[in-house]
C-alpha cells in the first residue's frame, strides 16, 4: 500500500529506482493527471491527491508493474496513435511515433478512395487511421496472429470504422488474380536475433517477439515477400509504403529495383534516421 506521503513526490522516487529521471516524471505525471484526474496546474504546483484506499491499491498495482518494466501502455490497456486510443494488450506491438510518421505520409499522398491493404496490422492503427480518415477507402488488414486480429477487430468496432480484417501468413498467401489495391503498406517484423541484445527489457521482454524479430542470415526475408506480392496485387502505378530496419535501407531498394519497382524512394524518420521506403510498380 502507497505510503501516507505526498503521491506525486513518492512515485517520482519509485520510479527513478527503475527509469531515467525524465521517463520517470512522464510516468508521474501520467499516472496523476490521465488516470488519476489531477489537474495539470496542481501537478506542476506540487500539490497532492486525495484518494480513496481503492485508488491507492490501484496506483501501487501499477506502479509494482511499471518496476517490472512493463510497458505502461499494457498496463493501462491503451495507446495514443495521431489523435485516436487504441486497445493494447500484450498480443499486439506498442504503436511507436515512426509509424505514425509512416501514416501521416499516406495521408497526405494517397487518394481518399484507394483500396488500401495493411500487411502485418497488429492491433490495426494504421489501418483503422486511415479508414477514419478517408471514409471512401477500403481498407483491409492481415495478420498472423488471431490474437492479434480479435484487438484489430475490438478496435475497428470501438472507432466506428469498417476495416475488413483477415487471419493471413503473408509468407505462403497466394492471392486471386482479381485481388487488387491501389497501395500495400506494411510494418512488418525488421530487428535481427543479434540486435535483441540492444532492446530495451520494456521492450524485449513484453511486446510480442512473433512480430520483432527476424533471422540474422535472412532479415529482408518480409520485405522480399510483400515486393513480391504487391508486384502480383498492385496496379502499374500502386505504391508500397514501407516501415524497416535503418540498418537494411539501401538494401532493401536494390532488391524492390530488382523486382520490378521504380521511383523507389528512401526517406528518414525525424531522428534522421533511415525508416520508410516507398516504391511504385511500373
Amino acid at each position: 500500500m502507497l505510503p501516507h506521503q505526498q503521491i506525486p513526490s513518492y512515485l517520482r522516487q519509485e520510479l527513478s529506482t527503475v527509469y531515467e529521471a525524465r521517463e520517470a516524471a512522464n510516468l508521474t505525471k501520467l499516472i496523476c493527471c490521465e488516470l488519476m484526474g489531477q489537474p495539470v496546474a496542481d501537478y506542476y504546483l506540487g500539490k497532492d491527491i486525495t484518494l480513496s484506499a481503492k485508488e491507492r491499491f490501484r496506483i501501487q498495482t501499477i506502479l509494482d508493474r511499471l518496476k517490472q518494466n512493463e510497458p505502461i501502455q499494457y498496463i493501462i490497456g491503451e495507446a495514443r496513435f495521431l489523435g485516436r486510443n487504441f486497445r493494447v494488450t500484450r498480443d499486439v506491438l506498442i504503436p511507436r511515433p515512426e509509424t505514425e510518421e509512416l501514416t501521416e505520409r499516406m495521408i497526405a499522398e494517397i487518394s481518399p478512395d484507394a483500396h488500401i491493404l495493411d500487411i502485418g496490422t497488429g492491433s490495426g492503427c494504421m489501418a483503422i487511421t486511415l479508414a477514419a480518415t478517408f471514409p471512401e477507402a477500403q481498407v483491409c488488414g492481415w495478420d498472423i496472429s488471431q490474437d492479434a486480429l480479435f484487438i484489430a477487430e475490438t478496435n475497428n468496432r470501438l472507432l466506428h470504422t469498417s476495416v475488413k480484417f483477415r487471419l493471413c501468413d503473408v509468407m505462403t498467401y497466394i492471392p486471386s488474380p482479381d485481388e487488387q489495391y491501389d497501395v500495400i503498406v506494411s510494418n512488418p517484423p525488421y530487428v535481427t536475433m543479434s540486435e535483441r541484445k540492444e532492446m530495451e527489457p520494456h521492450v524485449l521482454d513484453w511486446e510480442p517477439s512473433v512480430a520483432l524479430f527476424v533471422p540474422d542470415k535472412d532479415p529482408l526475408r518480409f520485405y522480399r515477400r510483400i515486393g513480391v506480392l504487391g508486384m502480383m496485387m498492385l496496379p502499374c502505378g500502386g505504391k508500397l509504403y514501407l516501415e524497416i530496419n535503418r540498418r537494411y535501407g539501401r538494401e532493401i531498394v536494390e532488391m524492390l529495383h530488382l523486382t520490378g519497382y521504380s521511383n523507389v524512394l528512401l526517406q528518414q524518420d525525424i531522428s534522421h534516421n533511415d525508416r520508410f521506403i516507398i516504391a511504385e510498380k511500373r
